[in-house]
């Protein structure tokens, strides 16, 4: 069932339907349409209202035509005055509810039969009058009508009615069916109201038409295979090579069987109305696109990482980090390099470069939404410095390595004044080699634990910087960029980018 009626809609939404895998029913149409609607509504300022006003007024369109129902197949029976399509209409659904023979001699108002549900939106957007509905199952109890669920199976007015409403009838019903069941008699088939006035112009939808050659039951022998030979020539004139012909008998039941499996097999398919609220949620999809990037859009672990590294060079704790390593490693260790503001054209860099890298390909409206969110310069200046000048520095001496440093030189000391009291008095040097030997295992030990102590303060004064710094980018850039980020990529998932 579709409900704009433009000729080649048929056609685009077939087109959407083989580049989508989605299926194709309710369920999932209706949940495509919010999420395009919700990512609509989480960027009010990235999408562009030139863009958002349409889309947000086609999506209340498709939105109002979910409500009919594109689970039902929509079978309209067409025909001219005396083709039996009311007989023929009894005889599919197994009732006797449309009106036919002498009573009525022509069909002034469409008559439905649904199997499944009720379709009452259905039917009321179609024009059909509640006392001309039946539902199937409401009769039957069996389920051997199971396999037309969704089937809703129209008796439309005739189209050479000579009263104008009927005639407005069958011309809006056209092109709201899934399916175009034409009936002809062996009197009428060549009738040039039914080719030219429609036949001829409905060759985009020959896959969605059959004609059925009713009362061949009336036919002398042989007059079966001239008359669909007829039939034939005059379809592939009219350019419906596709369309299917097949005799038929409401009276006999001929090929009915065959009429039931084509309707089964239909309704097993995708209704008109769902590819074309596919087609249009495709159309406005692409629409939307230039209001997201091409590709995914990410924060990275290596761009925050680089713009860490940026911001402990521009604090100065590189310098005061080479001031630990150097100045505790010396026996009289040297004032240490204290941290600096960082400058506020650096950090300026620093975020500039951050922002280039991370929201590469984003359009501008997304570009500024990000620049907003994260901090600015000047406050990114303020928190690293706060950041660096909050960890403490090493202290200058260790008690040990200063007790070890001084034992040695005692010890030393005292080696060589005893050594020389020993060469003066001719003594013994044992004593004195062992102060000497002392003096340097200790100078010796002092030195490698004042080295190996300057790196190791170095080393855990570089990560605490780093990792104070890692809370300032990601406090500051990366979490509030990851939240506009969060919002695009929900875009482009209901863009289907």
């Amino acid at each position: 069932m579709t409900t704009s009626p433009k000729p080649d809609q048929s056609r685009t939404a077939s087109t959407a339907q083989e580049d989508s895998p989605m299926v194709l029913d309710a369920a999932h149409l209706d949940a495509r349409l919010h999420r395009l609607r919700a990512a609509i509504d989480s960027c009010p300022t990235e999408v562009p209202a030139s863009l958002a006003l349409p889309a947000r007024t086609s999506l209340e369109e498709v939105g109002e035509r979910l409500v009919l129902g594109v689970d039902h197949t929509v079978v309209a029976l067409l025909g001219g005055t005396g083709s039996g399509k009311s007989s023929l209409f009894n005889a599919l659904s197994g009732l006797q509810f449309a009106d036919v023979g002498a009573r009525r001699p022509t069909t002034s108002e469409s008559a439905a039969c649904t199997w499944g549900d009720d379709a009452i939106a259905l039917l009321d957007f179609l024009g059909v009058n509640d006392e001309r509905r039946i539902r199937r199952e409401s009769l039957l109890d069996a389920d051997d009508e199971d396999e037309l669920a969704g089937l809703v199976l129209l008796d439309v007015p005739d189209y050479d009615s000579v009263t104008t409403e009927h005639a407005l009838q069958v011309d809006r019903l056209v092109p709201l069916a899934d399916v175009l069941v034409w009936v002809v008699d062996p009197q009428k088939y060549a009738d040039a109201a039914l080719h030219e006035g429609y036949l001829r112009g409905l060759g985009a939808r020959q896959e969605d038409m059959l004609l059925l050659v009713n009362q061949v039951d009336t036919l002398p022998p042989g007059g079966q295979e001239r008359l669909l030979r007829d039939i034939r020539s005059l379809l592939d004139s009219d350019g419906l090579h596709e369309v299917r012909v097949i005799p038929v008998s409401a009276v006999r039941g001929d090929n009915l069987t065959q009429v039931r499996d084509i309707l089964i097999e239909r309704v097993r398919r995708e209704s008109n109305a769902a590819r074309t609220a596919s087609a249009e949620l495709d159309a406005i999809c692409l629409r939307l696109r230039p209001s997201a990037a091409a590709h995914p859009v990410v924060t990275s672990p290596e761009h925050e990482a680089a713009a860490v590294d940026a911001l402990v060079h521009a604090s100065g704790a590189r310098a005061v980090e080479a001031s630990i390593r150097e100045g505790l490693a010396r026996p009289l260790p040297r004032a240490l390099a204290r941290p600096e503001a960082p400058s506020r054209p650096a950090v300026t860099a620093i975020r500039t470069t951050w922002m280039r890298r991370t929201t590469e390909g984003l359009p501008a409206a997304w570009l500024r939404s990000v620049d907003a969110e994260v901090m600015s310069p000047e406050t990114l200046a303020a928190q690293t410095a706060e950041a660096v000048g909050s960890i403490r520095l090493p202290g200058h001496r260790s008690p040990v390595i200063e007790l070890g440093w001084w034992g040695g030189l005692i010890a030393t000391l005292l080696g060589l004044a005893w050594g020389g009291l020993m060469i003066a008095q001719g003594g013994n040097f044992l004593i004195p080699v062992a102060l000497l030997v002392l003096g340097a295992l200790l100078f010796l030990w002092s030195g490698a634990r004042r080295i190996a102590r300057a790196d190791q303060e170095a080393n855990d004064y570089a990560d605490r910087v780093r990792e104070r710094l890692a809370v300032v980018a990601a406090r500051g850039l990366t979490t509030p960029a990851q939240g506009v980020l969060a919002r695009h990529r929900e875009l482009r998932e209901a863009l289907r980018v």
